[in-house]
């Protein structure tokens, strides 16, 4: 199915779009990408707490908050919104992994 540009004048078709089951697959997709992603922090926070559980929790708690939104705009809004912030998650730490090893591979060549 190609991409679908929703605009204020179709916002009937929007949520005939978004009703048909689309959203609730794509914020599956996006929990599971999130989930996913929490598995690389496996260091600890000042208190002691593993911080791939903490990010867990908030997400879950923030997918909880989002399940009762019924507006197809909002919902799209919220999907692309939390796709951005977890690919520029993904990217940064995979920029700070690269980094750890180019400099783990600088200091054995001394």
């Amino acid at each position: 199915m190609p991409p679908t540009i929703i605009t204020p004048g179709t916002a009937k078709t929007a949520a005939k779009h978004f009703k048909s089951g689309t959203s609730r697959r794509e914020a599956l997709s996006l929990y599971r990408e999130i989930l996913r992603t929490c598995k690389a922090f496996h260091w600890c926070d000042d208190k002691g707490h593993p911080w791939n559980q903490k990010l867990r929790k908030e997400a879950r708690k923030e997918f909880e908050a989002s399940r009762e939104e019924t507006d197809p705009l909002i919902i799209a809004r919220m999907l692309v919104t939390g796709r951005d912030c977890v690919q520029q998650i993904q990217q940064k730490f995979n920029e700070a992994d690269r980094k750890a090893w180019e400099r783990i591979e600088n200091d054995s060549r001394r």
